[in-house]
């Protein structure tokens, strides 16, 4: 807490309007968005590679973040960081009534369906859906991996993996159907139910759609870069190379891992 009070002291000398810092002072919560959105993908590259001092330091940088947004706050009387934390507290016990009330749950999925309908009870004079409050502007794989989870704490999900694969299945037979008519807009439409399809695979799988997406990404880099420096080393060019020829280095690099 020594810290954690010295941060907020740091941020309110920033913050002084007679002797702050003039970039500091210019800020809104609106202006440190794009900072702040940064820094957060920054802590989850951090976690990922499982650089964990590059992750300290990260994680004090989305402190800063929320501490500078309690601040612009608090200067326009609109909450403190006593609201905020009083806030969290009081959601953390109420979201948990099996470790803090007469609640059960005996998994971590039980957890979160048990989350989800105590948060959609908390909601209801404001949302109208289960599926209400997810924010738009997130990637979509999340949101689609948040909606699928949110229909499914009131009743609306498969028992099981199995149909949830074969609904996959369904949706490429349908694109395939598409593509033979050359039917460019139903195309796109099954292709994003496709992939709605591959995330409710993947979140019945217990995955994260998005972080599998990621690893898959930084595969793909990793083995285009050693076709690359195959090329390069030999004084070649890939655009000289055939499809053949890339995918058996392909393959290769692949092998290597």
């Amino acid at each position: 807490m020594k810290e954690f009070n010295k941060l907020i002291e740091v941020i309110e000398k920033l913050r002084n309007k007679e002797n702050g810092c003039p970039w500091d002072l210019k800020q809104t919560h609106e202006s440190l968005i794009p900072n702040f959105i940064e820094e957060l993908y920054e802590s989850v590259e951090a976690i990922e590679n499982k650089d964990y001092k590059h992750l300290s330091e990260e994680l004090g940088d989305l402190m800063l973040h929320i501490v500078m947004q309690v601040q612009i706050a608090r200067e326009d009387n609109r909450f403190k960081m006593e609201d905020v934390l009083t806030q969290i507290n009081e959601k953390l016990i109420r979201r948990h009534p099996h470790i803090f009330g007469d609640g059960h749950a005996t998994d971590a999925d039980g957890v979160k369906m048990n989350w989800e309908r105590i948060k959609l009870e908390e909601k209801k004079h404001s949302r109208t859906s289960a599926i209400d409050g997810i924010p738009q502007n997130m990637p979509a794989l999340i949101v689609a991996q948040r909606m699928q989870e949110k229909a499914a704490s009131v009743g609306f999900d498969w028992p099981d993996l199995a149909p949830a694969v074969d609904k996959l299945e369904e949706e490429v037979k349908e694109f395939q159907e598409a593509y033979e008519n050359k039917d460019i807009e139903e195309m796109q439409n099954e292709l994003g139910d496709m992939i709605f399809a591959i995330v409710n695979i993947a979140r019945k799988s217990g995955f994260d759609t998005e972080t599998a997406l990621r690893r898959t990404i930084g595969r793909f880099e990793s083995r285009f870069k050693k076709v690359e420096n195959h090329f390069t080393s030999n004084g070649k060019k890939m655009l000289d190379a055939s499809l053949e020829q890339l995918d058996e280095i392909w393959e290769i690099a692949k092998e290597s891992e």
